[in-house]
């Protein structure tokens, strides 16, 4: 199917298109535009790990500010644009080179899934988790990423049922927003964060009542409306609402079921594993939502349950029932981690089977034999 997106966001028209077009023009013409897109992926992946290992479990910014350094915070808004740059030019750099691809796509579409979770997650670092005087608490943490997260699913289900993908004006303004965080954390320290702002609330306040009015008063409402333009218009790719709300089934289970998980853990496990479990949270999304993209792009129907549903089912299961006991923690890493290496795995083989059938290399512009 032909890529159509449409973008209508005031500050990435008139302010961020003119840069992209002027970087655009130092990118080599033999670089293959999905070697643009990964790199900026590595990029969050590698400042991601960096701040982990400064701040394992969001507490750096809160109880003792000097734990990560200056120099991290900086890291972070560099990789941050770099990453925003490179995502934002893939596209105009596939046109350049004449080399668009179903597979460039996925590509992209299928890294900021997963890279979505990771921004978030990096940022949640800046702000650090609730103290008793200042932070987010762990569970305002999942609630963020959890927005987040359905915002993503939302356009990549509307682009599901109108093939038009509506390019969601939080997404400049979060990029925009994320880089000016780490300069002014760099610039004064994580103390602003925890000094009132106005009125007795905190920036990190501000923040969430922003994300959470954008989501439910601008984003979500606008989705209704262009499936509902396309069903007046009757230029639905499905014809029966059952075909048109499929893909949203398992993302939905998905939230369920970890939620279940987070409020009735015996141990507390979000609390006391809040990176592993934010990770997998993730992780997990993207593999849904990378099952529908390719439901979309290849006018298939997704499947009603996804495989990770059942094992997961089976674990808050006995996690909750207490089965578990003590090695909850243990269960949550070794699920973190089959969950990471089985998305991997899966994006590996997607793209490998996609770069033979259509006969081309995915980071390299030559063409196969």
């Amino acid at each position: 199917s032909q890529y159509s997106a449409v973008d209508t966001n005031p500050l990435s028209v008139y302010i961020m298109q003119p840069i992209w077009n002027k970087i655009i023009k130092i990118v080599p013409l033999w670089i293959a535009p999905n070697l643009l897109t990964f790199s900026g992926f590595v990029m969050i992946l590698f400042n991601y790990f960096l701040i982990s290992f400064y701040d394992w479990d969001y507490t750096a910014s809160g109880t003792s500010p000097g734990l990560v350094p200056t120099w991290v915070w900086l890291f972070s808004a560099f990789t941050t644009f770099c990453a925003y740059a490179l995502d934002s030019i893939d596209g105009k750099h596939a046109r350049r080179t004449q080399s668009s691809t179903p597979l460039g796509e996925l590509f992209d579409h299928g890294l900021d899934s997963w890279a979505t979770s990771i921004f978030v997650l990096s940022f949640f670092s800046v702000c650090s988790r609730d103290n008793g005087k200042t932070g987010v608490s762990v569970y305002t943490m999942y609630m963020y990423l959890s927005i987040v997260l359905f915002n993503f699913m939302c356009s990549h289900w509307e682009k599901y049922n109108t093939g038009v993908l509506f390019l969601p004006w939080g997404y400049d303004i979060s990029q925009v927003v994320l880089i000016a965080a780490y300069l002014l954390t760099s610039a004064v320290g994580v103390e602003v964060w925890q000094k009132p702002l106005l009125l007795g609330y905190y920036i990190t306040d501000i923040l969430v009542i922003l994300l959470i009015g954008f989501s439910l008063f601008l984003s979500f409402p606008q989705t209704l409306y262009n499936i509902h333009r396309a069903h007046l218009q009757k230029t639905l790719k499905n014809d029966s609402l059952y075909e048109g709300l499929l893909p949203l089934v398992s993302p939905l289970l998905l939230f369920v079921l970890l939620t279940v998980w987070v409020v009735l853990s015996p141990s507390n496990i979000l609390a006391k594993q809040p990176r592993l479990f934010l990770w997998m949270v993730g992780v997990a999304f993207s593999n849904v939502i990378c099952k529908v993209i390719i439901c979309q792009m290849s006018s298939t129907q997704p499947e009603l349950f996804h495989w990770f549903l059942f094992p997961l089912a089976l674990v808050v299961y006995a996690a909750i029932s207490g089965l578990l006991g003590w090695t909850e923690e243990a269960v949550l890493a070794v699920v973190t981690a089959v969950v990471t290496a089985a998305h991997v795995h899966y994006g590996v083989c997607v793209g490998r089977q996609l770069s033979e059938h259509l006969n081309i290399y995915i980071f390299s512009l030559k063409k196969r034999v």
